[in-house]
């Protein structure tokens, strides 16, 4: 397959080095000190199952120069570049491209397939931790490794079947899903409540989910997750909170959200589109989200980073 990876930092440089390792054409889409250590030294994913190295790599940081349609692109950006970085992909993205949307948060899918057209692109979500450690070089730091996806209409399509499989082959899980966005909300009930915590509090997974009182905090938060995707006419799973709370005593103990190191870094945070988004959709929709919403207040002075 020929296969882009917009996005080239923790979750698309992982996915995708396993693709490009399995023998598909990738090109990594990057840019600054990154994109000038791939194109000089290549590619190194690290991580405590095994390293992959690729020495010869296709890297740009102008998707209009590869050239051709994608039959697959990764969409792996930050959410608040969504809207630009969907443009940018225009030239790869053919009548048969399939872009797969591995954002955090909910509403990825429906701002990309605002600017691509909702034919164009599948809701997924990424199961990874990973960053990068430095230019060139991404490291992974739990045993996580899966992707779900699937047509925002529910079919279970013919291209995401054969990119399920190609995944498989690839040496990493990955499932399509009939109903994507049940799926994305039910990441989401961890997903934002751990990214708001561990980057209000600066501390790990092993500080924040071993303190009784914060992990009272934590299913608080989740619940409110689920009372705003009941609200929008989604159904979780009815066991999700209490897999949640299980799948956050798992995590590595030295372990933060991604957005936690963007903080660290003074740059730009996904917080409007996590605990900012379920704030506001609870406040139109008239339910009840006052840990989210704190969380959102105490994060909002940091979202340009600096």
């Amino acid at each position: 397959m020929r296969i882009v990876v917009m996005g080239a930092g923790g979750v698309g440089g992982y996915f995708g080095a396993h693709l490009a390792r399995a023998g598909h054409r990738v090109t990594f889409v990057a840019r600054g000190a990154h994109l000038d250590a791939i194109r000089r030294n290549g590619f190194r994913l690290e991580g405590s199952r095994g390293d992959i190295v690729l020495e010869d790599v296709d890297a740009t940081d102008d998707p209009a120069t590869i050239g051709r349609p994608a039959d697959v692109v990764l969409f792996a950006v930050k959410l608040y570049d969504t809207e630009a970085a969907g443009e940018r992909i225009r030239p790869v993205v053919g009548p048969q491209t399939m872009v797969v949307n591995l954002q955090n948060g909910v509403d990825g899918p429906d701002r990309l397939a605002g600017v691509l057209g909702p034919e164009a692109v599948l809701g997924g979500a990424a199961y990874v931790s990973a960053l990068i450690a430095e230019p060139g070089v991404v490291r992974y730091t739990s045993d996580m490794s899966r992707i779900v996806f699937g047509e925002l209409d529910g079919r279970v399509s013919d291209r995401a079947v054969a990119f399920r499989d190609a995944c498989r082959e690839a040496g990493f899980e990955a499932e399509v899903s009939p109903d994507i966005r049940a799926t994305l909300w039910d990441k989401f009930v961890l997903l934002a409540t751990n990214a708001g915590l561990t980057t209000l509090l600066r501390k790990p997974a092993g500080e924040v989910y071993t303190d009784p009182e914060i992990l009272d905090l934590a299913a608080a938060m989740m619940r409110e997750v689920v009372a705003v995707a009941a609200a929008e006419g989604v159904r979780t799973s009815p066991d999700i909170v209490d897999r949640s709370i299980a799948l956050s005593k798992s995590f590595p103990p030295g372990m933060y959200a991604s957005m936690y190191h963007d903080l660290a870094r003074g740059r730009r945070l996904e917080a409007a589109g996590l605990s900012g988004l379920v704030a506001r959709r609870g406040r139109a929709l008239g339910v009840p989200v006052p840990h989210h919403t704190t969380v959102w207040c105490a994060l909002k002075p940091y979202v340009e980073g600096g």
